[in-house]
């Protein structure tokens, strides 16, 4: 049996390397979420971000958001965070969303590129990142319901 050398460990790792670099950095899986707004359902098409990895990321960098798209940053437990725009370069509304799925706080439209931190304010299970102004367009409000697998059926 050939035991590969050094030199040969050298040229395989590095295509190994630039694999993992370009997986995607939310679970890539999207899913459909639903906020139970006084006018009736709004849904959104989310991707998840599960890690702590997905959670520093978040949407730093993309260029665009489509209307109806976002990302859910989902805790596990209910904590208090706190995000910032470090990076973002499109404005966000922040949804901060309890483990029953109630949006406890919305900060809207929040810079793009800034390093203010935008607390939850409350314990938060999860965090709804949208486009910015879509809470205003839609009729999303504090006291809404999500509706999505992560939170407990209420």
């Amino acid at each position: 049996m050939h035991t590969p050398t050094r030199r040969a460990l050298l040229l395989v790792v590095p295509p190994l390397a630039i694999v993992a670099a370009r997986e995607p950095t939310a679970a890539g899986a999207e899913e459909t979420l639903a906020i139970l707004t006084r006018s009736g359902p709004v849904t959104f098409t989310v991707e998840l971000a599960l890690t702590p990895e997905q959670h520093a990321r978040g949407l730093m960098f993309r260029k665009e958001l489509p209307e109806r798209h976002g990302m859910l940053f989902d805790f596990g437990v209910e904590q208090e965070v706190s995000f910032w725009m470090r990076n973002t370069l499109i404005p966000l509304d922040m949804l901060f969303i309890g483990r029953d799925g109630v949006i406890r706080h919305l900060h809207e439209n929040a810079k793009p590129l800034s390093e203010d931190a935008i607390p939850s304010r409350y314990p938060v299970r999860a965090v709804l990142e949208i486009l910015g102004g879509s809470a205003r367009r839609f009729g999303i409000a504090v006291g809404d319901r999500a509706r999505h697998r992560i939170f407990e059926a209420g």
